[in-house]
């Protein structure tokens, strides 16, 4: 792997020495004969200047192949566009798939848009613009509309015939999906089933007739899971009608399902970790608000401790265990959040009934918390040589555990239930509740036997 890097440092080198130095048949040759995404890596480690010479070697249609591996969203590609000629910029996403233009437009002002689309061609604009039009969490945000149709009188033969000549505006050809008069999904066919079978073979008899599809409207979670439910190397999508308009394929789920662990992610840390930032202000100015929420309800807890004064000062031993039991059963919490937030991922079928999960983690719970308190309550009964104490711990820290994995995996399958995103019930919400909650398990179990162990 080392010496892969290595070879690979050589090359960019001799290809930036090349390109500063105007030797463009040089660059051109070692350039294209590289992978995309090794082209789009040394693209993007130049300076403005050098992307300036490297615009007069390439011409578009070479740019746009390697910008299809290029992030959408990434921060600096509408600078990227910006420093471009305008028509070279519109040409190079003319030259693009589809569906990962659009998504590099759906990113830039309005006016942009218009004077790039402008300068396309109208057919191909009318596609994008169609696109644009999508949520971009749907099917059709995300699918593709470059792919190739046939119809079922068609013979093997001419089918061939046809993929040979549009193949190369397609963005996969593997499935062959074929349409009615009216651009209606009537079946599908694989390449490899086009090359096993005699060119007089009609396609209607070889044809898959139940297509799996999905709507433009399904969310791009939903599509994602399909895909990999059925192991398909792309999916048709079709409209109200059921007409087929796209295909979404197995690049732009990875992407999905990158995405969606993103976001899950965030939500569990009560922090967008897509956000980068180097900028301390930027950063803060992000995490603040959820801090602050999580401040107030901490509040709650410190107020509830405060409710507490007398029995503390009664008993001051209680102050020693309040971090033990409420770290702990916060960190169950979290653990059951996370379960919970895992399990609603799944469709369909594998998706667990509420109360089914609500036992389950309950029952995980009880089983957690009374391992953990018996194993808490020899601790300090040996430890104070108060066995009553001990006895106390053992089970505020059962109660709080137990409680804990309730919240943990009900919080999320409620909001899920009410269509909000299970992850928002994120890791510091669960464990500042988990705070309160074990507070008033711990002093009222304790208030219960203060005078057996004092």
């Amino acid at each position: 792997m080392e010496q892969n890097n290595d070879q690979g440092n050589v090359i960019q080198a001799r290809l930036l020495q090349a390109l500063t130095k105007g030797e463009h048949k040089v660059f051109r040759k070692m350039f294209l004969d590289m992978h995309f995404y090794d082209q789009a890596q040394f693209y993007l480690s130049l300076v403005p200047e050098q992307r300036q010479q490297l615009y007069q070697i390439l011409d578009p249609h070479e740019v746009g192949d390697f910008f299809d591996t290029i992030e959408d969203d990434l921060p600096e590609m509408r600078e990227l566009l910006l420093e471009m000629d305008t028509r070279y910029a519109a040409s190079l996403l003319n030259s693009m798939f589809d569906d990962n233009a659009a998504d590099i437009l759906e990113h830039l002002p309005k006016d942009e848009v218009d004077s790039y689309l402008n300068l396309m061609n109208k057919a191909d604009a009318i596609q994008l613009r169609k696109l644009l039009h999508y949520d971009t969490e749907t099917a059709g945000g995300i699918m593709t509309t470059d792919f190739i149709t046939l119809q079922a009188e068609l013979t093997v033969g001419e089918a061939l015939t046809i993929l040979k000549h549009e193949a190369d505006e397609a963005e996969t050809i593997y499935y062959v999906y074929l349409v009615n008069s009216d651009q209606r999904l009537v079946g599908v066919i694989t390449l490899r089933d086009l090359i096993v079978t005699d060119d007089d073979t009609k396609l209607a008899a070889i044809m898959t007739p139940n297509v799996i599809s999905a709507s433009v409207h399904d969310e791009q979670a939903d599509v994602a899971q399909k895909i990999r439910d059925y192991n398909f190397i792309a999916l048709p999508v079709v409209d109200d009608q059921q007409k087929l308009v796209g295909i979404v394929t197995v690049d732009d789920v990875i992407e999905v399902i990158d995405d969606e662990a993103q976001a899950d992610y965030s939500g569990l840390a009560g922090v967008d970790v897509e956000d980068v930032s180097d900028n301390p202000l930027k950063a803060a100015s992000k995490r603040l608000p959820w801090l602050i929420t999580l401040l107030f309800l901490g509040m709650s807890t410190a107020t509830l401790i405060n409710h507490y004064e007398g029995l503390l000062s009664e008993a001051s031993i209680l102050a020693v265990f309040i971090s033990l039991i409420t770290g702990t059963a916060g960190n169950a919490g979290t653990q059951s959040l996370a379960v919970a937030v895992r399990r609603l991922a799944f469709k369909g079928n594998d998706k667990p009934k509420l109360v089914r999960l609500v036992v389950s983690e309950i029952l995980t719970g009880l089983v957690t918390g009374l391992i953990t308190g018996l194993t808490v309550m020899l601790i300090v009964g040996f430890w104070k040589q108060n066995f009553t104490l001990g006895l106390t711990i053992g089970l505020a820290m059962t109660a709080a555990i137990t409680v804990a994995n309730l919240a943990g995996s009900l919080i999320p399958m409620l909001m899920d239930k009410l269509g909000f995103d299970p992850a928002v019930a994120s890791g510091p919400f669960i464990t500042t509740l988990s705070d309160l909650t074990s507070v008033l398990i711990y002093f009222s179990i304790a208030q219960i036997f203060i005078h057996a162990f004092m």
